[in-house]
């Protein structure tokens, strides 16, 4: 697949929210990485991407300081972020939001763990060898006065007790949130799996791609490791949302830019109708 001449979706009019969620791979320290997986060789894709879809909210995972910093200039200086990473003292991998601040106003923010200890940051206890966090921030729409609450996340990708333990957490987060919440992540978890399905069971979140009015794109498996997107894959890549919010439109974005794939996953993207405020959060 090539570069589109237009975005998938790219910018919405008010007052319409566009919300993308994307694993940009982190930069690899090996020696000899795959061709395909060389940052300088990616970074143009990525930037090209953002740059054409622009998305009001957008959740980034596996954001190593130099990306997150990337990402952010990309974005330009109309768009702020909150998020760091994931280790004890704030370094390593991030999952950061960035958000365009001319039209959503942050209200607060928090990044916890995680674990059983979620505000000792770098803690582990579920049998995720490595820190595992969650990044939740509320919003007041400037477009409409409403508020809302928006989580991002990755899962840990060895440990199936760690994201059942994890999307409990995030699912009782959700649950006990009197404002409408937008989740975007990285499950490491298809549509079949128990943490997936544990999050999508009860009232608390709904799945954007099942629940759009409107496809932009097949369905295409959202973890196709630098080869060409496959209709039999699954997705673990992940917007959801609470019931009350409708879903306009939803894609999974299968850009490739001439010089290759900018991650091995593809990003997901929802254009979502907030309802309005139902009390503080």
């Amino acid at each position: 697949m090539s570069a589109p001449e237009t975005a998938v979706i790219g910018h919405v009019p008010d007052p319409a929210l566009h919300v993308m969620s994307w694993n940009i791979r982190r930069r690899t320290f090996a020696l000899h990485p795959r061709r395909a997986d060389r940052w300088h060789r990616r970074a143009p894709g990525l930037r090209s991407l953002l740059q054409m879809e622009r998305p009001t909210l957008l959740g980034i995972q596996e954001a190593l300081p130099d990306q997150a910093r990337f990402v952010a200039e990309t974005l330009g200086d109309a768009y702020r972020s909150v998020g760091h990473g994931r280790g004890r003292h704030g370094g390593g991998e991030a999952s950061p939001i960035y958000y365009d601040a001319e039209r959503l106003e942050l209200l607060d923010w928090e990044q916890r763990a995680l674990s059983d200890t979620p505000h000792h940051p770098g803690s582990r206890s579920w049998g995720n060898l490595i820190p595992r966090s969650l990044v939740t921030a509320r919003f007041r729409d400037r477009a409409t006065s409403t508020d809302f609450r928006a989580l991002n996340t990755h899962l840990d990708h060895l440990s199936h007790r760690s994201r059942l333990r994890s999307v409990q957490n995030i699912k009782e987060l959700a649950s006990s949130s009197s404002l409408p919440v937008v989740l975007m992540g990285d499950m490491n978890a298809d549509q079949q799996s128990a943490p997936v399905q544990e999050l999508l069971r009860g009232e608390a979140l709904t799945d954007t791609w099942a629940g759009a009015a409107h496809r932009d794109s097949q369905q295409w498996g959202t973890f196709p490791n630098y080869r060409a997107p496959r209709l039999d894959s699954g997705r673990i890549d992940w917007v959801m949302v609470s019931p009350a919010v409708d879903v306009l439109r939803a894609a999974i974005n299968p850009t490739r830019h001439p010089g290759g794939w900018a991650s091995d996953h593809l990003p997901v993207q929802a254009v979502l109708h907030l309802p309005p405020n139902g009390g503080s959060a």
